[in-house]
């Protein structure tokens, strides 16, 4: 028998796809599912059932009909399209410049979300090809609700990673800002006067959150300290990484600087304005390599890097966790101790605002305080014991970022995945073609 004629054969067929969906059983770990060999069973060998009903069987001869046919490509590409997206790979495009020079405002990414495992969807009832939003609307019914639940990946959100996840704030959304924070407009004007101005507000489940894409700094268990701008986890500053930059003020001789040569250095020029009255750039992101080379060009008199200095002033600083307490900016920061499943710190209401949001939101616990005394659940607690282990991102581009110093920290179960491949970028403030990136097409992260 040649292997033409074993690959064409029934039962090598049946074999072969009941391993691999046996497999993919097992890791989903719900064996119910085993149920579904009796269905590839019948599509190879017995077939009782027509389960493509929609495909139609063409007697030889007889004239294909395009409709059908394009029904049923259609049908195949939403399910394997579908299937990927949940288990392996998913795209996503950069929507800001929060992590230059590491990637780009545009470019088009494949997120793994083998990386660190899968979610299995909580909210499975879902419009193919989209995230949270089509027609104008939630793209998503909240009638079926999963537990959180995720598959075994390759590995663990490490420190230095690239991490996409689910805006921990992205629970609810003002319909008329729906890019902004809610809770940062909450804080500011008051939750009737937010929801009156930019409301009504929609609430979504965790796994309809926004993305975002940030690089994790510090994981659980980890004791982080920003200084000067920069990171130290546990007392260990954090490596110089290529594309993390820090905004400088660029003092000129009296002229802007080439545009030409700013581009060449890998400047965004639409984050660049020349203020004539220094004269020079008043905010100029750089990093270590291009702060050399414009330290070096003939028209720059001076450069220097630009801090938000401790104690930070004003009620609210925007700063996480927003007491007036800490005082903390976003380059003076901690110390802050990152929370890990199973730890168990000491609460009072001087401490209380670093948790209040896991405890009641990300952990699901009522939360009450009276005076000096903390109920959970109803009852006194001088303690808490966390579910979740919890991250905190940062983006590389340090001062244009809103990211954990801002929001504080993201939970374990809002991991998606690791960036993977850039496929594609676009400049949007270039025309077409111009505005492809080349350099950075299929580049592997």
């Amino acid at each position: 028998m040649s292997w033409k004629e074993i690959i064409q054969n029934k039962w090598f067929k049946l074999g072969l796809w009941s391993v691999l969906y046996t497999a993919w059983v097992i890791w989903l770990g719900n064996y119910w599912w085993l149920l579904g060999l009796g269905i590839i069973f019948d599509l190879h060998i017995t077939k009782k059932v027509k389960w493509l009903f929609w495909k139609k069987e063409y007697a030889p001869g007889e004239k294909h009909n395009v409709w059908l046919d394009w029904l049923d490509a259609i049908i195949f590409a939403v399910v394997v399209v579908t299937f990927i997206n949940i288990f392996f790979f998913q795209a996503f495009k950069i929507p800001s410049s929060s992590m230059e020079s590491t990637l780009y405002t545009g470019d088009h990414l494949f997120v793994s979300k083998l990386s660190y495992g899968p979610r299995v969807p909580q909210t499975p009832l879902t419009i193919p090809f989209t995230h949270n939003r089509a027609f104008g609307g939630e793209s998503y019914s909240t009638l079926i609700q999963n537990k959180y639940r995720r598959l075994k990946g390759f590995g663990e959100v490490k420190r230095g990673d690239i991490v996409v996840f689910g805006f921990p704030n992205g629970d609810t959304v003002l319909t008329r800002r729906p890019a902004d924070d809610y809770y940062a407009w909450v804080r500011t004007y008051g939750r009737e006067k937010t929801i009156a101005q930019f409301g009504p507000v929609i609430v979504r489940p965790t796994d309809k959150k926004d993305h975002y894409v940030k690089r994790c700094v510090a994981v659980a268990g980890d004791t982080l300290v920003v200084k000067d701008g920069l990171v130290w986890v546990n007392g260990v500053k954090e490596p110089d990484y290529p594309g993390r930059q820090l905004t400088y003020q660029v003092i000129t001789t009296g002229s802007r600087i080439n545009p030409l040569k700013l581009e060449q250095l890998g400047l965004n020029l639409t984050e660049l304005y020349f203020d004539s009255r220094l004269p020079g750039y008043p905010m100029m992101p750089l990093t270590g390599e291009m702060l050399e080379k414009v330290k070096a060009l003939p028209s720059v008199a001076d450069v220097t890097l630009n801090l938000e200095q401790f104690p930070a002033t004003g009620q609210d600083t925007g700063i996480f966790p927003f007491s007036g307490k800490t005082r903390w900016t976003c380059d003076y920061f901690g110390p802050l101790w990152v929370p890990q499943k199973g730890a168990t710190v000491a609460l009072d209401t001087d401490n209380l605002p670093l948790y209040e949001r896991i405890i009641r939101d990300f952990e699901q616990n009522t939360l009450q305080v009276n005076g000096d005394e903390i109920l959970i659940n109803g009852e006194p607690a001088t303690t808490y014991t966390f579910k979740q282990d919890y991250y905190f991102m940062m983006g590389d581009n340090r001062h244009n970022s809103l990211d954990s110093r801002y929001w504080g920290f993201v939970p374990e179960d809002h991991i998606v995945g690791k960036p993977a491949i850039i496929w594609l970028s676009t400049d949007g403030s270039k025309s077409f073609p111009k505005s492809i990136r080349w350099k950075r097409f299929l580049k592997i992260l």
